[in-house]
């Protein structure tokens, strides 16, 4: 029979137990309080296994509570504290901190910390393929080191050494946060003395980071689901926004299509277009001139310039940076422009819908320009014919012409002044389009023979030259010559009246004069010597008065004007020097000079009668050029 010790009282033997527990008995002194080695043994063996499902009930306890806080995961940057922190009390380490990996750099970032006493470790970014971390996410299993100093093994890097060294950390554990295989980041547990981390400490570890890859994931799906319903808003929102401007763009274009053809015009297109935009919008014509609209900027940009030929080359709107025109469209047909549209600031954004209706709108315009165009050439085709009927020789052309007039509200019979005008040939086109406006209402206007001619009733020749000079110098580029002719007390003389004109037109260009409004009478008896021969002229001039003319040009002097004077004197030293205010003496040295540059014969009759004609044709080219 096996032999027992003395027997121990229950209550001393639970409180041995409880001692044993807490470590606080020894096992000599277990033994020594039981009587038995053997007994004392398996006290002490029964408590550490006690200790151990005690401290595995309370990780799964802090298992339990992190898996419920999942479930009701609303801050992930609280919850991942929160993990944390558990990790830190289960794993009783010295630090602990989470860090997420940066797939894009291939950095980790420390997201959280518990136990550090610097800012080191809380700013520390791991650079790719350094440290005990990288080493983590290569090899995607726990990894650990029980003194980070000498794990040679180990990419080294100075800024992850200066933290752990001002950390004071010796001994580190990182285990992997994963999701499918894709690393979110590394959870560590670290002491600031050398220790050889276990099994069960690793697996603790990692069960925590498994529930902080849960929440990392988390957290991205949903600020992606987030992005997601953003750009889902943002595309609806976009969407919406298109379709109220298609719809807007139809209804502009339906209000622009029946202003045409309700008989609108530029104003109409202009007016349609502002309400839709909310944007002032002005129309300009191919002189780049206000048309409709609002008032232009005063004196075009450069840029405006420059959007225009852009729109004009490329067919499509041309938006400017917000100033006083924040679009242009060129109103283009077959390459020529025909005029162009200036949406101004304010009102609606200009997308690629409202783009898309200020060309359309540019397009109409086009449209209208080219449609006025038809009509204003085939008016002036038949004015031009129905003038060059009335100025011809055939008394039937002018009956026919008479009863064609009248349809125009025109009477033959009223018109009695001809005014032919003269401009650069490229210039023909304008001024035949001001000519027919300077005829209205009861004129006529067209090409007769080459020159632009026009009809008008009336009795004062000045004015009629005057009238015609003024509406066709506001149209063209460059000089405009415009020459009455005497009034046509007949009808049957107009043709001839206009001749006149003609003739004189012809002749003034070899006076200097291309500018200018003028009769024929101050002309009249040059035009029968000369003709239409302006060289003829030219040489007369050149002959007769060269020689001063060039004493005055090299000389920088005036002595055409004491010959002149002289000639108007009739030859008359004394009254010539009176006309001057010089002494006569003064005017008898400057006709000396004369005799030098003429030659002693130039007042004898028939030369001084050809002086005299040359050098009043040289004062009508002054007249004309400086009047």
């Amino acid at each position: 029979m096996e032999e027992t010790g003395p027997l121990i009282p229950l209550d001393d033997v639970v409180a041995l137990f409880d001692m044993a527990v807490d470590g606080s008995l020894d096992g000599g002194r277990a033994a020594e309080l039981l009587g038995d080695e053997r007994a004392a043994g398996r006290l002490r063996r029964l408590a550490v296994e006690l200790r151990r499902w005690r401290r595995r009930e309370r990780e799964l306890a802090a298992l339990f509570s992190s898996a419920r806080e999942l479930a009701e995961l609303r801050d992930p940057d609280e919850l991942l504290d929160r993990l944390v922190r558990r990790a830190h009390e289960l794993m009783n380490t010295d630090v602990t901190y989470l860090s997420e990996f940066q797939e894009a750099s291939g950095e980790l970032l420390v997201r959280s910390t518990t136990g550090t006493v610097t800012p080191a470790i809380r700013r520390l970014r791991v650079p790719a393929g350094m440290g005990l971390a990288s080493e983590v996410v290569r090899t995607r299993v726990p990894q650990w080191t029980a003194s980070y100093e000498d794990a040679v093994e180990l990419s080294h890097e100075s800024g992850i050494d200066q933290a752990v060294r001002a950390e004071g950390l010796v001994s580190l554990l990182g285990v992997p946060m994963l999701a499918d295989e894709e690393v979110l980041g590394v959870l560590f547990a670290a002491n600031r003395s050398a220790h050889a981390f276990t099994p069960d400490e690793v697996a603790l570890l990692s069960a925590f980071a498994d529930h902080a890859s849960v929440v990392l994931q988390t957290a991205r799906l949903l600020r992606r689901a987030r992005r997601s319903t953003e750009a889902a808003e943002g595309a609806y929102a976009e969407l919406s926004r298109h379709a109220a401007a298609v719809e807007r763009a139809g209804a502009v274009h339906q209000d622009l299509t029946a202003a045409v053809l309700a008989g609108g015009g530029a104003e109409e297109v202009a007016a349609t277009l502002a309400r839709a935009l909310g944007r002032a919008v002005t129309i300009l014509d191919r002189d780049l001139e206000v048309v409709a609209g609002g008032e232009a900027p005063t004196g075009l940009s450069e840029a405006v310039g420059a959007a225009v030929d852009a729109s004009r080359r490329s067919g499509h709107c041309v938006l400017l940076p917000e100033g006083e025109v924040a679009a242009v469209a060129a109103a283009v047909a077959g390459g020529t422009l025909l005029g162009c549209l200036l949406v101004g600031p304010g009102g609606l954004p200009i997308g690629e819908v409202e783009q898309r209706t200020i060309e359309r709108a540019a397009q109409i315009t086009a449209l209208l320009t080219l449609s006025q165009d038809a009509v204003a050439d085939a008016e002036e085709r038949v004015r031009g014919e129905l003038l060059s009927d009335v100025l011809a020789d055939s008394p039937a052309r002018r009956r026919d012409a008479a009863r064609r007039a009248r349809a125009r509200h025109v009477r033959l019979d009223d018109l009695r002044i001809g005014v032919v005008a003269v401009v650069a040939a490229e210039q023909r086109r304008p001024a035949l389009r001001a000519a027919q406006g300077a005829a209205l209402p009861h004129g006529l206007a067209g090409e007769h023979e080459g020159v632009l001619t026009v009809l008008l009733p009336g009795d004062d020749p000045e004015a009629a030259a005057r009238h015609v000079h003024r509406r066709l110098g506001a149209a063209v580029k460059g000089g405009v010559l415009a020459v009455a002719a005497p009034v046509a007390e007949d009808p049957g003389l107009l043709a001839e009246r206009c001749e006149l004109a003609r003739a004189c037109a012809r002749l003034l260009p070899a006076l200097g004069t291309v500018d200018g409004a003028v009769t024929t009478d101050a002309y009249l008896p040059y035009t029968v010597l000369f003709g239409p021969d302006r060289r003829a002229l030219e040489r007369f001039i050149g002959r007769t008065l060269g020689p001063v003319l060039r004493w005055d040009r090299e000389r920088n002097a005036d002595l055409l004007a004491t010959l002149r004077a002289y000639v108007e004197a009739n030859g008359s030293p004394t009254r010539a020097a009176r006309d001057l205010g010089v002494h006569t003496n003064t005017m008898l040295q400057r006709l000396e000079r004369i005799t030098a540059l003429l030659g002693s014969g130039w007042r004898d009759p028939e030369p001084f009668f050809r002086l005299s004609v040359a050098v009043r044709l040289h004062a009508l080219g002054d007249a004309a050029r400086h009047g």
